[in-house]
């Protein structure tokens, strides 16, 4: 099987790439590598996948020094030209879209950024989906869609027509485009809502990395709502064994979905919607108490009220992802604060 994983040099593309390709699939990862936070994070990602960051160069495959069936390639989804011969040329068996401008409060300050590429890359994907029979359409969505929604904990089955940041709202978009795919060619087609993943190697503008740095570097940490929030913090490794398993469930159509009640988790499309989260949301108090155990410091506390684009607590109803794939995640948070804090220690070289 042939896959294309887009945001290959990301958090979760990484750590997918490197699982699929420890499957012996071949794998072809895409990555723009922006600027958006420290691209030599990006790098080293892709240097724990076999590539180069020296060999690295726009339109140029680059394979892998570890990896016989990994090739890597520098492209923007949203390069209209470049998507349709990727696609014509490699005749993708399965696409996992993981590629995004990702931020809540980014979206506040860049918004085109957000278009560019969460919708106008995402139709380019669709379309090589369309046009060369790719057999399974998996991509991320984002437990923010839900936004202004309160009631806990958050279903598939809920409602997702109040988005509060620009971020949800073209995660939302791509939930709906995809359906369309699905409806008009049917392109089976899964949507993942991702609930607030952290882990080694995880992305410098979430909360589990800007807290370990500030605490380690001896800095103030942020901590908004005055520490009234809660998030279903859900570790990597539980995201991926999530992903690798949707893959492998080809959706359907639902031959008992009913128009007049409609259930906006699947289809008479071959379309489905699952959340991926930990189903334990942790008080941010806690998380942060979490930090400073595995830092061996406390932190100095910077409190501030809630930031626009946040919601107040996140938490996800896995009730589909147990029926289906006889999976939830269910890593402890402490055990996983501690990998997360001793991956940052040697990544960066702290004694």
């Amino acid at each position: 099987m042939k896959v294309l994983v887009t945001g290959a040099a990301g958090f979760i593309g990484s750590f997918v790439c490197k699982r699929l390709l420890e499957k012996q699939y071949e794998v072809v990862g895409l990555d723009n590598i922006n600027a958006y936070y420290d691209v030599n994070l990006k790098y080293g990602r892709l240097q724990y996948l076999g590539v180069s960051k020296e060999d690295i160069s726009w339109y140029k495959f680059v394979s892998s020094s570890l990896y016989k069936t990994f090739k890597f390639i520098q492209m923007n989804l949203e390069d209209t030209q470049a998507m349709q011969m990727l696609f014509q040329n490699e005749q993708f068996d399965l696409v996992i879209n993981l590629a995004a401008q990702a931020g809540v409060r980014y979206s506040i300050e860049n918004p085109k950024a957000y278009v560019q590429s969460n919708v106008d890359g995402f139709l380019n994907v669709l379309e090589g989906c369309r046009h060369t029979q790719v057999k399974h359409l998996v991509y991320a969505s984002s437990s923010s869609v839900y936004g202004l929604n309160s009631k806990v904990p958050f279903s598939e089955k809920d409602s997702i027509a109040h988005p509060v940041s620009l971020y949800a709202a073209t995660k939302k978009a791509d939930e709906l485009m995809a359906h369309t795919y699905s409806h008009l060619y049917q392109i089976p087609s899964t949507g993942l809502r991702f609930f607030t993943v952290y882990g080694p190697w995880g992305r410098p503008d979430m909360a589990p990395f800007l807290f370990t740095d500030a605490v380690l570097n001896e800095r103030p940490i942020k901590v908004f709502n005055n520490g009234d929030m809660l998030r279903d913090f859900t570790y990597i490794d539980d995201i991926v064994e999530g992903v690798l398993r949707i893959a492998h469930l080809i959706p359907t159509s639902n031959k008992e979905w009913n128009s007049l009640s409609p259930d906006p988790s699947c289809s008479t499309a071959p379309y489905r919607i699952y959340n991926i989260g930990n189903s334990q949301p942790i008080k941010l108090m806690d998380f942060i108490q979490a930090v400073e155990k595995a830092c061996n410091k406390e932190a100095v506390k910077q409190y501030l009220p809630m930031q626009p684009g946040d919601v107040y607590q996140t938490n996800a109803d896995t009730t589909l992802l147990q029926q289906n794939i006889h999976y939830r995640p269910n890593k402890d948070i402490f055990q996983g604060v501690q990998e997360t804090v001793d991956w940052y220690r040697s990544f960066y070289k702290l004694p």
